[in-house]
């Protein structure tokens, strides 16, 4: 409880008196900076700070007047769900002279702007750093032309510059994820879900072209979302013969009873010799070789439109406040940095480094040193691409090894979106290991009763994108039924268990973890992925299906507060599920721009209440006129849903209305949104080679080693931030495990230690 408070302190600490900050945004647009620039301009205010919007990017720099404006607090409302930017982004040929940037200078010095936030690509940041570097001799070039007074060189000695990073193309190194990716992936994978519908009804293959002129993560992880057949990328061209090889992919889908295939390809895909690869050569390909009803669809700028993820919304909110306090932080000798995303977390990275590193990336592709340039790309991009080859590109039986080994599968708690991407990966990376794969119906009900029945890799086609668990799922636990699950264990010859689920899925290993003494057909490895919308496992950052639940209380949200358009001061109270666990009503609120969220774990009392209805009260003299506050569903048994709404209400009264909304089971519906799709692909097929390991290790004369279940305890794939160093230690974490996402890794770690967490 110590890191909170103190946290709170550093805030609290932090002034901002005397300082004025400028934000802009540059280059292409992408969905997320308006909550970025919402984000400056609230940090910002709260420290003490005079903000100032900079409108159309460098050009309003250089032109000045009406384009630097006064920032206010009233002035961001209402941005968080806007795509786009709002203050409008240019390419600024002038800003890119010295006579142009002399412009600029004199711009700021006038209002005394000496901290910058750049919300851009690589060229941008590349941009203002030049602009910080020659700052000084601006403004001796200004005193020298009579434009400013010779005590503005001391006073405004040196201009501070932090940079975060907006493109829905992924492609700055650096960072995790760019501010728009998210969303980008959404508009994708939204028209790949259509185009399947329209392509099984025709039996059509589906070329889809997306944008990435330099980088395919966009083609790349929507084609790990969507399952595609066959994806092109310009950081890996195909070896020559892909044609070839191509076709004959296509068409075994198609023998295997698929009636689709697709086909994605990111506008900048090339071959081994640089010749482009266009979408339409794919169709004319398809056609020409196989005879299939082809048709080709080109996304363009639909990909940069819309409403922003709300991943998109928490990642620019988290990286612009992480952006003031760095200006606030910096001094005279500090390197320009820019905000990145590394794990988890919101850290500052020196921005001339990490450009340097992304024009690495070009100039690897360029001399077509393609394995490097994939490395380049970082930890998270190699991942992806490995997990679809992987997952993508079935070995013929000839080839795939025989391990003998029987692995089942089952679903427990709460379905969650992303579950059945999370058995699809698992299913898959267990036959190309060789092992015989069975699925389990109803949870460890159904496993006690005997629905067991081994699952191929066609079962499983189509399965990413698809909400709610297939395989079907109870909450009932196997305590009271042991015997009876050790008995089908023994009669299907189990010797490994994959359990994806929520609390209930980790209690249950704890379960069998202590039936082990009794039974030895329990004395196999286990491992759980946490899969559930409340985000409540010990030992995990994330959970499976807590992005789409996410998704689904922000855009209902957004519907809401649009309704409060047309009817003035109006205030609404949203339950959100969760259980004990506060992570939908705190991160959704944040996302959706809440006044206020009442959880579990920040105890609360009348006086809170009373404390928010005047805020609120306050708030209906300003031009915002409405309200919005969530409930996670147990933050407290007396202050109820009803009870706050008819409290809002009565003291409301002569000053604003009160509505109430309980959101309930659609924030376990709805198809899952790429991340969840991508989380949950990617650490099954981690927890499966973990258990393929430790199948191999320790297999010995027909049974496990039993040494190795001394001491130990259960436990799985999870992610802890900024922990992934923590993989090395996965071999000697024996048997029953989970698998959790740290950051954007995933470790396995014993369930033992999970519990400390």
């Amino acid at each position: 409880m110590a890191q909170p408070d103190s946290k709170k302190i550093f805030f609290e600490n932090l002034s901002g008196a005397g300082k004025a900050i400028a934000v802009l945004t540059s280059g292409g647009d992408a969905q997320g900076m308006n909550a970025a620039v919402r984000a400056v301009v609230r940090m910002g205010l709260y420290v003490g700070a005079k903000v100032y919007f900079i409108h159309e990017g460098y050009q309003g720099m250089v032109d000045g007047g009406e384009n630097i404006r006064d920032a206010t607090w009233e002035s961001v409302s209402s941005m968080l769900q806007v795509g786009g930017t709002v203050i409008g982004s240019a390419r600024c040929k002038e800003f890119r002279t010295h006579e142009g940037r002399l412009k600029a200078a004199h711009n700021l010095v006038q209002r005394g702007i000496t901290n910058l936030c750049v919300i851009g690509g690589d060229g941008s940041l590349t941009g203002a750093n030049l602009f910080r570097e020659e700052w000084s001799g601006l403004l001796g070039e200004l005193v020298d032309q009579g434009l400013i007074e010779a005590d503005a060189v001391q006073k405004y000695s040196a201009l501070h510059i932090v940079g975060m990073v907006g493109s829905i193309d992924n492609d700055f190194c650096g960072t995790d994820m760019t501010i728009g990716t998210d969303s980008a992936l959404h508009r994708i994978i939204e028209v790949v879900d259509a185009i399947m519908t329209t392509a099984q009804s025709h039996q059509r293959t589906f070329v889809l072209e997306v944008m990435g002129r330099h980088c395919g993560y966009l083609a790349l992880v929507s084609a790990l979302a969507c399952g595609a057949d066959w994806v092109l990328i310009p950081e890996m061209p195909p070896e020559d013969g892909w044609e070839d090889k191509m076709c004959q992919k296509l068409s075994a889908t198609r023998s295997r009873g698929s009636r689709l295939n697709i086909i994605i390809v990111a506008e900048g895909a090339i071959d081994r010799h640089g010749k482009p690869i266009t979408s339409n050569y794919l169709k004319d390909l398809v056609v020409k070789n196989l005879g299939f009803d082809t048709r080709v669809t080109i996304l363009g700028h639909v990909q940069r439109g819309g409403t922003p993820s709300a991943f998109d919304r928490i990642l620019a909110s988290r990286m612009g406040v992480e952006a003031v306090l760095a200006l606030l932080e910096t001094t005279a000798n500090t390197p320009a940095c820019v905000v990145s995303l590394c794990g988890n977390q919101s850290v500052r990275l020196p921005l001339m480094e990490c450009v340097q590193m992304t024009q690495e990336v070009q100039k690897a592709m360029d001399e077509k040193r393609f394995e490097e340039a994939v490395k380049l790309r970082g930890r998270s991009f190699e991942n992806n691409l490995k997990t679809y080859k992987l997952l993508a590109h079935r070995k013929p039986e000839s080839e795939l090894p025989t391990s003998n080994f029987n692995i089942a599968i089952l679903n427990v708690g709460a379905p969650s979106a992303g579950m059945n991407a999370a058995v699809r990966s698992a299913v898959r990376v267990g036959i190309s290991e060789g092992h015989k794969m069975f699925a389990v119906s109803d949870g460890f009900e159904g496993f006690y009763k005997g629905q067991i029945k081994e699952i191929k890799w066609a079962d499983v086609g189509g399965w990413t994108g698809q909400g709610g668990s297939l395989l079907g799922t109870k909450r009932t636990l196997p305590a009271k039924h042991v015997d009876k699950i050790a008995e089908q264990m023994r009669k299907h010859n189990i010797n490994a268990l994959l359990v994806i689920g929520g609390f209930e899925a980790f209690e249950s290993l704890l379960q069998l973890y202590e039936a082990r003494a009794t039974y030895e057909e329990l004395c196999i490895p286990m491992c759980m992925l946490p899969a559930t919308i409340s985000n409540n496992v010990p030992g995990t950052d994330l959970s499976i299906g807590a992005d789409t639940a996410l998704n689904a209380i922000v855009e209902t949200c957004d519907r809401i507060k649009q309704s409060a358009s047309g009817t003035k001061r109006r205030v609404f109270i949203i339950e959100t599920m969760g259980g004990y666990c506060g992570y939908l009503a705190s991160v959704g609120g944040l996302a959706a721009g809440a006044d206020a969220a009442y959880i579990f774990e920040e105890p609360f009392d009348i006086r809170d209440l009373q404390a928010n209805v005047e805020h609120l009260t306050e708030k209906m003299k300003t031009s915002i006129q409405r309200g919005l506050v969530l409930r996670n569903e147990n933050s407290n048994e007396n202050y109820t849903t009803d009870f706050i709404y008819q409290l809002y209400s009565e003291e409301g009264k002569g000053v604003f209305d009160s509505r109430k909304n309980v959101l309930g089971h659609m924030q376990q519906g709805g198809a899952p949104s790429p991340f969840d799709r991508n989380f949950g692909t990617k650490i099954s097929a981690k927890a499966m080679q973990w258990v393929t390991k430790k199948l191999t290790e320790t297999f010995r004369q027909g049974k496990f080693d039993e040494t190795n279940f001394n001491g130990t305890a259960c436990g799985g794939v999870s992610s802890l931030q900024r922990c992934y160093c923590r993989e090395d230690l996965s071999p000697d974490l024996s048997w029953s495990h989970s698998v959790s996402d740290r950051g954007n890794y995933s470790v396995v770690i014993p369930m033992k230690e999970s519990i400390i967490y």
